[in-house]
Protein backbone atom coordinates (compact mmCIF):
# COMPACT_ATOMS: atom_id res chain seq x y z
CA UNK A 1 0.00 0.00 0.00
CA UNK A 2 1.20 3.54 -1.32
CA UNK A 3 1.41 6.38 1.00
CA UNK A 4 -1.04 7.74 -1.04
CA UNK A 5 -3.75 4.68 -0.59
CA UNK A 6 -3.15 4.90 2.94
CA UNK A 7 -4.44 8.99 2.96
CA UNK A 8 -7.18 7.77 0.98
CA UNK A 9 -8.26 4.88 2.95
CA UNK A 10 -8.16 7.35 6.06
CA UNK A 11 -9.85 9.95 4.01
CA UNK A 12 -12.82 7.92 3.52
CA UNK A 13 -12.74 6.52 7.31
CA UNK A 14 -12.85 9.88 9.31
CA UNK A 15 -13.08 12.82 6.66
CA UNK A 16 -16.99 14.16 6.04
CA UNK A 17 -16.65 16.45 3.45
CA UNK A 18 -18.97 19.15 2.43
CA UNK A 19 -21.18 18.69 -0.15
CA UNK A 20 -20.41 15.03 -1.23
CA UNK A 21 -22.30 11.87 -1.40
CA UNK A 22 -20.96 10.30 1.92
CA UNK A 23 -22.13 6.67 1.02
CA UNK A 24 -20.15 7.17 -2.24
CA UNK A 25 -17.19 8.49 -1.16
CA UNK A 26 -16.88 6.61 2.08
CA UNK A 27 -17.32 3.15 -0.14
CA UNK A 28 -14.83 4.35 -2.76
CA UNK A 29 -17.49 4.51 -5.47
CA UNK A 30 -16.54 8.23 -5.86
CA UNK A 31 -12.88 8.56 -6.59
CA UNK A 32 -10.95 10.86 -4.34
CA UNK A 33 -8.04 13.55 -5.41
CA UNK A 34 -5.30 14.61 -2.96
CA UNK A 35 -4.23 18.33 -4.41
CA UNK A 36 -0.44 18.53 -3.53
CA UNK A 37 0.54 21.72 -4.80
CA UNK A 38 -0.74 24.77 -7.03
CA UNK A 39 0.86 27.67 -8.85
CA UNK A 40 -0.20 30.61 -10.33
CA UNK A 41 -4.53 29.35 -12.11
CA UNK A 42 -2.96 25.26 -11.61
CA UNK A 43 -3.55 22.94 -9.21
CA UNK A 44 -1.43 19.75 -9.13
CA UNK A 45 -2.39 16.04 -7.84
CA UNK A 46 -0.96 13.37 -5.96
CA UNK A 47 -0.51 11.55 -9.21
CA UNK A 48 1.56 14.65 -10.28
CA UNK A 49 -1.35 15.86 -13.08
CA UNK A 50 -1.79 19.10 -13.47
CA UNK A 51 -5.64 20.95 -14.07
CA UNK A 52 -6.15 24.22 -14.96
CA UNK A 53 -8.49 25.91 -12.19
CA UNK A 54 -11.04 28.02 -14.31
CA UNK A 55 -12.90 28.19 -11.18
CA UNK A 56 -10.75 29.54 -8.64
CA UNK A 57 -11.37 27.40 -6.03
CA UNK A 58 -14.56 28.09 -5.12
CA UNK A 59 -14.78 31.64 -6.85
CA UNK A 60 -12.08 32.90 -4.65
CA UNK A 61 -8.08 32.71 -5.08
CA UNK A 62 -8.24 35.54 -6.98
CA UNK A 63 -4.39 36.62 -7.12
CA UNK A 64 -4.08 32.88 -7.98
CA UNK A 65 -2.03 30.29 -6.42
CA UNK A 66 1.60 30.00 -4.22
CA UNK A 67 1.81 33.85 -3.60
CA UNK A 68 4.22 33.57 -0.96
CA UNK A 69 4.22 37.04 -0.53
CA UNK A 70 0.77 36.18 1.84
CA UNK A 71 2.32 33.38 3.06
CA UNK A 72 5.65 35.44 4.64
CA UNK A 73 2.81 38.24 6.08
CA UNK A 74 1.06 35.61 7.75
CA UNK A 75 3.97 33.58 9.11
CA UNK A 76 5.59 37.06 10.31
CA UNK A 77 2.26 37.76 11.68
CA UNK A 78 2.12 34.59 13.71
CA UNK A 79 5.66 35.12 15.23
CA UNK A 80 4.33 38.27 17.02
CA UNK A 81 0.89 37.50 18.08
CA UNK A 82 -0.51 34.53 16.42
CA UNK A 83 -3.69 35.62 18.38
CA UNK A 84 -5.75 37.91 20.54
CA UNK A 85 -9.65 38.53 20.45
CA UNK A 86 -11.67 41.82 19.57
CA UNK A 87 -13.85 41.77 22.26
CA UNK A 88 -14.03 44.80 24.35
CA UNK A 89 -11.94 47.14 22.48
CA UNK A 90 -9.05 45.16 21.89
CA UNK A 91 -7.60 45.71 18.64
CA UNK A 92 -4.11 44.90 16.64
CA UNK A 93 -2.19 47.19 14.46
CA UNK A 94 -3.10 44.91 11.45
CA UNK A 95 -6.61 44.78 11.48
CA UNK A 96 -6.97 48.07 12.08
CA UNK A 97 -4.94 48.64 8.98
CA UNK A 98 -7.38 46.32 7.37
CA UNK A 99 -10.23 47.72 8.50
CA UNK A 100 -9.11 51.08 6.82
CA UNK A 101 -8.61 49.51 3.51
CA UNK A 102 -12.47 47.66 3.44
CA UNK A 103 -13.83 51.05 3.97
CA UNK A 104 -11.52 52.36 1.14
CA UNK A 105 -12.42 49.35 -1.26
CA UNK A 106 -16.54 49.92 -0.50
CA UNK A 107 -18.60 52.29 -1.95
CA UNK A 108 -20.04 55.79 -0.66
CA UNK A 109 -21.80 55.27 3.07
CA UNK A 110 -19.92 52.53 4.78
CA UNK A 111 -19.06 53.35 7.84
CA UNK A 112 -17.25 50.22 10.21
CA UNK A 113 -16.54 46.50 9.50
CA UNK A 114 -17.45 43.89 11.82
CA UNK A 115 -15.39 40.38 11.07
CA UNK A 116 -15.89 36.31 10.91
CA UNK A 117 -14.11 33.34 9.40
CA UNK A 118 -16.62 32.64 6.38
CA UNK A 119 -19.60 33.96 3.80
CA UNK A 120 -21.92 32.16 5.98
CA UNK A 121 -20.86 33.59 9.41
CA UNK A 122 -21.17 37.04 7.86
CA UNK A 123 -24.34 36.36 6.77
CA UNK A 124 -26.50 35.69 10.10
CA UNK A 125 -24.77 38.07 11.55
CA UNK A 126 -26.15 40.64 9.22
CA UNK A 127 -29.49 39.13 10.22
CA UNK A 128 -28.97 39.64 13.57
CA UNK A 129 -27.74 43.08 13.30
CA UNK A 130 -31.07 43.76 11.13
CA UNK A 131 -33.10 42.34 13.45
CA UNK A 132 -31.44 44.68 16.44
CA UNK A 133 -31.65 47.68 14.19
CA UNK A 134 -35.74 46.95 14.09
CA UNK A 135 -35.74 46.02 17.81
CA UNK A 136 -33.79 49.19 18.68
CA UNK A 137 -36.17 51.42 16.28
CA UNK A 138 -39.20 49.81 18.02
CA UNK A 139 -40.60 48.11 15.05
CA UNK A 140 -40.89 44.63 16.43
CA UNK A 141 -42.97 42.55 13.98
CA UNK A 142 -40.43 44.38 11.22
CA UNK A 143 -38.07 41.27 10.52
CA UNK A 144 -39.01 39.69 7.34
CA UNK A 145 -36.01 39.03 4.84
CA UNK A 146 -36.85 38.88 0.65
CA UNK A 147 -34.14 36.77 -0.71
CA UNK A 148 -34.11 35.74 -4.26
CA UNK A 149 -34.86 32.32 -5.68
CA UNK A 150 -31.54 30.82 -7.09
CA UNK A 151 -29.87 33.25 -4.63
CA UNK A 152 -27.05 31.57 -2.71
CA UNK A 153 -25.93 33.23 1.02
CA UNK A 154 -24.57 30.51 3.07
CA UNK A 155 -25.36 27.14 4.78
CA UNK A 156 -26.52 27.84 7.67
CA UNK A 157 -29.98 28.08 10.07
CA UNK A 158 -30.98 31.45 8.45
CA UNK A 159 -28.24 32.02 5.58
CA UNK A 160 -29.31 28.61 4.35
CA UNK A 161 -32.67 29.39 4.49
CA UNK A 162 -31.68 32.71 2.21
CA UNK A 163 -30.56 30.15 -0.24
CA UNK A 164 -32.59 30.11 -2.93
CA UNK A 165 -31.70 26.55 -4.17
CA UNK A 166 -33.76 23.40 -2.97
CA UNK A 167 -30.85 20.95 -2.40
CA UNK A 168 -29.48 23.39 0.69
CA UNK A 169 -32.87 22.56 2.10
CA UNK A 170 -33.76 18.81 1.50
CA UNK A 171 -34.01 17.02 5.21
CA UNK A 172 -32.92 20.60 7.15
CA UNK A 173 -36.36 21.62 8.03
CA UNK A 174 -35.43 25.15 6.01
CA UNK A 175 -36.41 27.81 5.02
CA UNK A 176 -37.33 29.06 8.12
CA UNK A 177 -40.57 31.15 8.00
CA UNK A 178 -39.09 35.25 8.41
CA UNK A 179 -37.16 34.08 4.99
CA UNK A 180 -39.19 35.01 2.19
CA UNK A 181 -38.29 34.41 -2.55
CA UNK A 182 -39.17 36.74 -4.90
CA UNK A 183 -37.82 35.95 -8.69
CA UNK A 184 -34.48 34.88 -9.70
CA UNK A 185 -33.75 37.98 -12.57
CA UNK A 186 -32.58 35.39 -15.66
CA UNK A 187 -34.40 36.78 -18.19
CA UNK A 188 -33.00 33.25 -20.17
CA UNK A 189 -34.82 31.41 -18.19
CA UNK A 190 -37.49 33.25 -16.05
CA UNK A 191 -38.93 35.81 -18.90
CA UNK A 192 -42.37 34.81 -19.95
CA UNK A 193 -42.43 34.53 -23.82
CA UNK A 194 -41.99 37.41 -25.78
CA UNK A 195 -41.33 39.58 -22.95
CA UNK A 196 -37.75 41.73 -23.50
CA UNK A 197 -35.37 42.36 -21.08
CA UNK A 198 -36.56 46.08 -20.00
CA UNK A 199 -39.87 43.94 -19.90
CA UNK A 200 -38.69 41.36 -17.86
CA UNK A 201 -37.11 44.13 -14.80
CA UNK A 202 -40.37 45.76 -14.90
CA UNK A 203 -41.78 41.94 -14.07
CA UNK A 204 -38.76 41.33 -11.48
CA UNK A 205 -40.20 44.42 -9.75
CA UNK A 206 -44.08 43.84 -10.06
CA UNK A 207 -43.53 40.58 -8.26
CA UNK A 208 -41.16 41.94 -5.64
CA UNK A 209 -43.86 44.32 -4.78
CA UNK A 210 -46.74 41.61 -4.65
CA UNK A 211 -44.49 39.81 -2.19
CA UNK A 212 -44.17 42.80 -0.42
CA UNK A 213 -47.92 44.16 -0.66
CA UNK A 214 -49.22 40.23 0.22
CA UNK A 215 -46.66 40.20 3.66
CA UNK A 216 -47.34 43.39 4.31
CA UNK A 217 -44.34 46.16 4.12
CA UNK A 218 -44.29 46.98 8.24
CA UNK A 219 -43.01 43.21 8.07
CA UNK A 220 -40.11 43.10 5.80
CA UNK A 221 -36.65 44.28 7.20
CA UNK A 222 -34.16 43.88 4.68
CA UNK A 223 -33.68 42.79 0.73
CA UNK A 224 -30.35 40.36 0.14
CA UNK A 225 -29.16 39.64 -3.37
CA UNK A 226 -25.51 39.24 -4.79
CA UNK A 227 -24.81 42.08 -7.58
CA UNK A 228 -24.44 38.50 -9.49
CA UNK A 229 -25.58 35.38 -8.97
CA UNK A 230 -22.99 33.30 -8.33
CA UNK A 231 -24.44 29.43 -7.23
CA UNK A 232 -27.37 30.05 -8.69
CA UNK A 233 -26.29 29.97 -12.48
CA UNK A 234 -23.51 33.00 -12.90
CA UNK A 235 -26.48 34.75 -13.77
CA UNK A 236 -25.43 38.48 -14.16
CA UNK A 237 -28.48 41.06 -14.14
CA UNK A 238 -30.59 42.25 -16.58
CA UNK A 239 -29.71 46.67 -17.49
CA UNK A 240 -31.77 48.53 -14.89
CA UNK A 241 -32.42 45.81 -12.55
CA UNK A 242 -30.83 47.19 -9.54
CA UNK A 243 -31.79 50.76 -9.85
CA UNK A 244 -35.05 49.63 -10.23
CA UNK A 245 -35.12 47.42 -7.43
CA UNK A 246 -33.66 49.79 -5.24
CA UNK A 247 -36.26 51.93 -5.88
CA UNK A 248 -38.85 49.87 -4.44
CA UNK A 249 -36.77 49.30 -1.08
CA UNK A 250 -36.35 52.91 -0.47
CA UNK A 251 -40.18 53.36 -1.22
CA UNK A 252 -40.95 50.40 1.53
CA UNK A 253 -38.20 51.31 4.06
CA UNK A 254 -36.51 48.16 3.44
CA UNK A 255 -32.62 47.69 4.34
CA UNK A 256 -30.58 46.40 1.19
CA UNK A 257 -27.68 43.59 2.20
CA UNK A 258 -25.27 43.46 -0.69
CA UNK A 259 -23.73 40.09 -0.59
CA UNK A 260 -20.31 40.06 -1.99
CA UNK A 261 -18.80 37.63 -1.21
CA UNK A 262 -18.48 36.03 -4.99
CA UNK A 263 -18.36 39.40 -6.54
CA UNK A 264 -16.47 41.69 -4.05
CA UNK A 265 -12.40 42.79 -4.66
CA UNK A 266 -11.51 43.02 -8.21
CA UNK A 267 -14.26 39.86 -9.69
CA UNK A 268 -16.36 41.95 -11.97
CA UNK A 269 -13.88 44.53 -13.23
CA UNK A 270 -14.75 47.15 -10.49
CA UNK A 271 -13.85 47.25 -6.62
CA UNK A 272 -17.21 45.71 -5.77
CA UNK A 273 -19.84 44.43 -7.26
CA UNK A 274 -21.60 47.48 -5.73
CA UNK A 275 -19.78 49.90 -7.91
CA UNK A 276 -20.30 47.98 -10.78
CA UNK A 277 -24.11 48.39 -10.96
CA UNK A 278 -25.02 51.65 -9.03
CA UNK A 279 -25.88 49.71 -5.79
CA UNK A 280 -26.26 51.89 -2.81
CA UNK A 281 -26.31 49.23 -0.20
CA UNK A 282 -27.31 49.55 3.76
CA UNK A 283 -24.89 46.74 4.81
CA UNK A 284 -22.30 44.65 2.58
CA UNK A 285 -21.27 40.88 3.27
CA UNK A 286 -17.32 40.01 2.17
CA UNK A 287 -15.31 37.26 2.01
CA UNK A 288 -13.75 34.88 -0.29
CA UNK A 289 -11.76 37.22 -1.94
CA UNK A 290 -10.43 39.56 0.91
CA UNK A 291 -8.06 37.02 1.35
CA UNK A 292 -7.88 34.99 -2.40
CA UNK A 293 -8.54 32.07 0.41
CA UNK A 294 -5.16 32.45 1.36
CA UNK A 295 -6.61 32.36 5.08
CA UNK A 296 -10.74 32.74 6.36
CA UNK A 297 -11.70 35.69 6.91
CA UNK A 298 -15.28 37.26 6.14
CA UNK A 299 -16.18 40.73 7.18
CA UNK A 300 -19.92 42.53 7.76
CA UNK A 301 -19.57 46.32 6.30
CA UNK A 302 -21.84 48.41 8.18
CA UNK A 303 -23.65 51.97 6.72
CA UNK A 304 -23.67 55.08 8.25
CA UNK A 305 -27.81 54.51 8.54
CA UNK A 306 -27.30 51.31 10.33
CA UNK A 307 -24.41 52.17 12.38
CA UNK A 308 -25.97 55.21 13.62
CA UNK A 309 -29.07 52.93 15.32
CA UNK A 310 -26.40 50.77 16.94
CA UNK A 311 -24.53 53.67 18.40
CA UNK A 312 -27.40 55.18 19.71
CA UNK A 313 -28.71 51.62 21.36
CA UNK A 314 -25.25 51.25 23.03
CA UNK A 315 -25.62 54.48 24.69
CA UNK A 316 -29.04 53.38 26.01
CA UNK A 317 -28.74 49.18 26.24
CA UNK A 318 -24.90 48.42 26.43
CA UNK A 319 -22.77 46.46 24.02
CA UNK A 320 -24.47 44.44 21.35
CA UNK A 321 -24.80 40.59 22.58
CA UNK A 322 -23.15 39.32 19.31
CA UNK A 323 -19.39 38.23 19.13
CA UNK A 324 -16.94 34.91 17.58
CA UNK A 325 -14.10 33.87 18.96
CA UNK A 326 -11.95 34.49 16.24
CA UNK A 327 -13.42 37.85 14.87
CA UNK A 328 -10.31 40.10 13.49
CA UNK A 329 -7.82 37.08 13.53
CA UNK A 330 -4.70 38.87 13.31
CA UNK A 331 -3.17 36.27 10.83
CA UNK A 332 -6.16 36.08 8.77
CA UNK A 333 -5.82 40.52 8.52
CA UNK A 334 -2.17 39.66 7.63
CA UNK A 335 -2.99 37.54 4.72
CA UNK A 336 -5.98 40.10 3.74
CA UNK A 337 -3.38 43.03 3.89
CA UNK A 338 -0.73 41.52 1.60
CA UNK A 339 -3.43 39.70 -0.48
CA UNK A 340 -5.21 43.57 -1.00
CA UNK A 341 -1.60 44.79 -1.97
CA UNK A 342 -1.63 42.27 -4.71
CA UNK A 343 -4.83 42.91 -6.12
CA UNK A 344 -3.78 46.66 -6.40
CA UNK A 345 -0.36 46.29 -7.38
CA UNK A 346 -0.92 44.47 -10.24
CA UNK A 347 -4.70 46.08 -11.00
CA UNK A 348 -6.19 42.86 -11.15
CA UNK A 349 -9.87 44.67 -11.09
CA UNK A 350 -8.63 46.33 -14.20
CA UNK A 351 -7.59 42.83 -15.49
CA UNK A 352 -10.76 41.33 -14.09
CA UNK A 353 -12.68 43.89 -16.67
CA UNK A 354 -10.40 43.65 -19.76
CA UNK A 355 -9.41 39.59 -19.94
CA UNK A 356 -13.08 38.93 -18.74
CA UNK A 357 -14.66 40.39 -21.36
CA UNK A 358 -12.04 39.00 -23.69
CA UNK A 359 -12.64 35.36 -22.38
CA UNK A 360 -17.05 36.04 -22.54
CA UNK A 361 -15.98 37.07 -25.84
CA UNK A 362 -14.42 34.16 -26.85
CA UNK A 363 -16.90 32.17 -25.28
CA UNK A 364 -19.92 33.69 -27.49
CA UNK A 365 -17.79 33.17 -30.40
CA UNK A 366 -17.15 29.68 -29.85
CA UNK A 367 -20.53 28.57 -28.33
CA UNK A 368 -23.32 30.68 -29.36
CA UNK A 369 -24.08 28.74 -32.44
CA UNK A 370 -23.17 25.31 -30.74
CA UNK A 371 -26.12 22.70 -30.67
CA UNK A 372 -25.62 21.86 -27.09
CA UNK A 373 -25.65 25.58 -26.17
CA UNK A 374 -28.60 27.48 -24.92
CA UNK A 375 -27.32 30.60 -23.59
CA UNK A 376 -23.23 32.06 -22.78
CA UNK A 377 -23.35 34.58 -20.41
CA UNK A 378 -21.17 36.45 -17.72
CA UNK A 379 -19.84 39.84 -16.12
CA UNK A 380 -15.92 40.33 -15.66
CA UNK A 381 -14.26 36.62 -14.15
CA UNK A 382 -17.89 35.43 -14.51
CA UNK A 383 -19.25 33.35 -16.91
CA UNK A 384 -21.64 30.23 -17.65
CA UNK A 385 -22.85 28.40 -20.71
CA UNK A 386 -25.93 27.16 -20.15
CA UNK A 387 -26.95 23.83 -22.07
CA UNK A 388 -30.02 23.32 -23.82
CA UNK A 389 -32.15 20.41 -25.72
CA UNK A 390 -33.69 23.76 -27.53
CA UNK A 391 -32.32 26.85 -27.01
CA UNK A 392 -35.11 28.90 -28.84
CA UNK A 393 -37.70 27.35 -27.23
CA UNK A 394 -35.84 26.90 -23.81
CA UNK A 395 -36.37 23.90 -23.40
CA UNK A 396 -34.01 22.42 -21.26
CA UNK A 397 -32.54 18.69 -21.02
CA UNK A 398 -34.19 15.88 -19.20
CA UNK A 399 -32.27 16.22 -15.77
CA UNK A 400 -31.64 12.45 -15.74
CA UNK A 401 -28.96 13.16 -18.60
CA UNK A 402 -26.64 15.20 -16.57
CA UNK A 403 -25.68 17.26 -19.42
CA UNK A 404 -24.18 19.67 -17.38
CA UNK A 405 -21.90 17.15 -14.85
CA UNK A 406 -20.92 15.11 -18.05
CA UNK A 407 -19.40 18.12 -19.78
CA UNK A 408 -17.55 19.51 -16.04
CA UNK A 409 -16.52 15.36 -16.21
CA UNK A 410 -15.31 15.83 -19.60
CA UNK A 411 -13.23 19.08 -18.84
CA UNK A 412 -11.84 17.54 -15.71
CA UNK A 413 -10.28 14.72 -18.20
CA UNK A 414 -8.72 17.31 -20.50
CA UNK A 415 -7.00 19.20 -17.03
CA UNK A 416 -9.75 21.92 -16.89
CA UNK A 417 -11.01 22.56 -13.44
CA UNK A 418 -15.19 23.87 -14.73
CA UNK A 419 -17.71 23.76 -12.27
CA UNK A 420 -21.34 22.26 -12.77
CA UNK A 421 -23.54 24.50 -11.05
CA UNK A 422 -26.26 22.76 -9.15
CA UNK A 423 -29.39 24.70 -10.97
CA UNK A 424 -29.94 23.27 -14.33
CA UNK A 425 -27.25 21.84 -16.97
CA UNK A 426 -24.55 24.99 -16.31
CA UNK A 427 -20.72 24.91 -16.64
CA UNK A 428 -19.56 27.60 -14.61
CA UNK A 429 -15.98 29.81 -15.01
CA UNK A 430 -14.46 31.70 -12.43
CA UNK A 431 -11.21 32.19 -13.02
CA UNK A 432 -8.37 33.52 -10.70
CA UNK A 433 -8.10 37.50 -11.26
CA UNK A 434 -4.37 36.58 -12.76
CA UNK A 435 -5.50 34.51 -15.56
CA UNK A 436 -4.11 36.35 -19.31
CA UNK A 437 -5.58 36.11 -22.50
CA UNK A 438 -3.32 33.05 -23.22
CA UNK A 439 -4.82 31.05 -20.61
CA UNK A 440 -8.66 32.46 -20.91
CA UNK A 441 -8.01 30.90 -24.77
CA UNK A 442 -6.84 27.42 -23.02
CA UNK A 443 -9.56 27.42 -21.30
CA UNK A 444 -11.88 27.86 -23.73
CA UNK A 445 -10.09 25.62 -26.10
CA UNK A 446 -10.38 22.82 -23.67
CA UNK A 447 -14.40 23.54 -22.74
CA UNK A 448 -15.32 23.39 -26.25
CA UNK A 449 -13.27 19.97 -26.31
CA UNK A 450 -15.44 18.92 -23.65
CA UNK A 451 -18.71 20.34 -25.03
CA UNK A 452 -18.08 18.35 -28.01
CA UNK A 453 -17.62 15.17 -26.37
CA UNK A 454 -20.72 15.16 -24.79
CA UNK A 455 -22.84 17.20 -27.72
CA UNK A 456 -21.57 13.60 -29.81
CA UNK A 457 -23.07 11.57 -26.55
CA UNK A 458 -26.29 13.62 -25.80
CA UNK A 459 -27.34 14.80 -29.48
CA UNK A 460 -27.01 10.91 -30.50
CA UNK A 461 -29.65 9.60 -27.67
CA UNK A 462 -31.48 12.76 -28.80
CA UNK A 463 -31.98 12.13 -32.67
Amino acid sequence: MTQYDQLFEADRAHFMHPSTHAHDHASGALPGRIVTGAKGIRIEDHQGKQFLDAFAGLYCVNIGYGRTEVADAMYEQAKQLAYYHAYVGHSTDTIIELSSRIIDWSPKGMKKVYYGMSGSDANETQIKIVWYYNNVKGRPNKKKIISRQRGYHGSGIVTGSLTGLPSFHQFFDLPIDRVKHTICPHWYRQAPKGMNEAQFVNYCVDELEKLIAKEGADTIAAFIGEPVMGTGGIVPPPAGYWPAIQAVLKKHDILLICDEVVCGFGRLGSKMGAQHYGIEPDLITVAKGLTSAYAPLSGVIVGERVWDVIDKASQESGAMGHGWTYSGHPVCAAAALANLDILERENLAQNAADTGAYFLKQLHETFDSHPLVGEVRGAGMLAAIEFMADSAERRPFDAALKVGPRVSAAALQRGLIARAMPHGDILGFAPPLVTTRAEADEIVRLAKGAVDDVASEVLTQHA
